[in-house]
């Protein structure tokens, strides 16, 4: 081979190199104009072992009853966060949840996805779309929750059932904060569904130097275009080791609710109690409140003791039953980190009952019962 080939060769190779450093360097530009990303999966994985009592049917003797349960101190769920940076201050964000039932390895609701929905973050504020917590759970859980370290007592949670399911499909949310000061407004289409959905409300709260208080509104409309309408409003105070909560709610609907109105009422109001805020009184009832206190100390780096108050009553005009009707609950839970990510707790309960209202049995079977206890030990691991 002549040097002139050779020359030619060499030459060759190095426009080859040139290019390949070029194309690098303006990958690695390229990939710096655009925005980045980060994907984080996350998870709660609880399983405890359950006893309560009065689990008998209707006119069976009394039985209590020994489960595991995929959900002691929180509902098990796996997750997928995604932010992405816009530049100028803007931020995409993505949120994928799934609940699930690790003792069984089912899940614990229709919806797959019990939170799915894509934002934009800006100095204006945050807008997400999608299945997303309402405007109630919010305000509760980041203000005045029954315990600091977990907002509520998944096995046994008395205060959820005012939030009106807690979320909400086909929502737009809109949330701002300036300063200690955050407030937020949802709006939600039902979209034709045959049990209602749309919604409208919002929250404001206040956070500082230990002290929360907030105040939250929202409508539900019906199928049938009747409303029910929801209020709550609560404070907080952390000082050293103590945390103490009080709280107050209250659900009202409108008068000539249909039976298909009254089945999605009845998933609110019973979902949240136990399962056992029920019977056939709530049919009639046009009006339920709730008030709670608690309080909780954190002993050492690792023990943390609460213990809650909760009492509901419903009222409305006589009908076939008598809705007026009272229930006191009380839960309190020692909770111990093994390490960061991993805590064992133990929990006690008990549920009381006046007026034309009773227990749910097993499966949801009729029960004329108005007392039960029940006990909770568990395992919880996050990541």
């Amino acid at each position: 081979m002549n040097s002139t080939r050779i020359r030619s060769l060499l030459q060759q190779e190095t426009t080859v190199k040139k290019t390949i450093l070029v194309t690098a360097a303006l990958a690695a530009m390229g990939s710096s104009a655009f925005a980045q990303s980060s994907v984080t999966i996350y998870g709660i994985v609880d399983v405890a072992v359950r006893h309560t009592s009065n689990e008998q049917s209707k006119g069976q003797p009394e039985a209590g009853m020994w489960r595991e349960i995929g959900g002691g101190m929180s509902q098990s769920r796996l997750g997928i966060n995604t932010v992405e940076d816009l530049g100028g201050g803007m931020k995409a964000l993505v949120n994928l949840e799934h609940r699930l039932l690790p003792d069984n390895g089912t899940q614990p609701a229709a919806q797959f996805w019990q939170q799915s929905w894509v934002g934009l973050q800006t100095g204006f504020g945050r807008v997400t779309l999608g299945r997303q917590y309402n405007v109630l759970f919010d305000v509760v859980t980041s203000t005045y929750a029954s315990y600091p370290y977990s907002p509520y007592f998944e096995a046994y949670k008395p205060e959820i059932g005012f939030a009106v399911g807690a979320r909400a499909d086909n929502m737009v949310k809109y949330l701002i904060e300036v300063g200690p000061v955050r407030a937020a407004l949802q709006v939600s289409a039902g979209e034709g569904s045959p049990t209602g959905g749309k919604t409208v409300g919002g929250y404001l709260r206040y956070s500082d130097s230990g002290i929360g208080a907030g105040v939250g509104y929202e409508e539900y409309e019906f199928a049938s275009e009747k409303k029910l309408k929801a209020t709550t409003f609560g404070a907080s105070y952390k000082t050293g080791p103590w945390y103490f909560n009080v709280g107050w709610g209250e659900n009202k609907v409108d008068a000539g609710l249909t039976a298909t109105d009254r089945l999605a009422l009845g998933a609110f109001w019973t979902g949240g109690a136990n399962g056992g805020f029920g019977g056939p009184a709530f049919q009639a009832a046009d009006k339920r409140q709730i008030w709670t206190i608690g309080t909780n100390f954190q002993a050492t780096t690792e023990l943390n003791l609460g213990i809650h108050y909760f009492r509901a009553k419903q009222s409305g005009p006589a009908a076939v039953v008598s809705p007026d009707a009272t229930a006191k609950f009380v839960t309190a839970a020692a909770d111990y980190a093994l390490s960061k990510r991993t805590d064992a707790y133990v929990e006690a309960d008990t549920t009381k009952l006046s007026g034309n209202i009773s227990l749910n049995g097993a499966g949801g079977a009729t029960n004329d019962a108005q007392k039960r206890n029940g006990f909770t030990i568990g395992l919880r691991h996050r990541f």
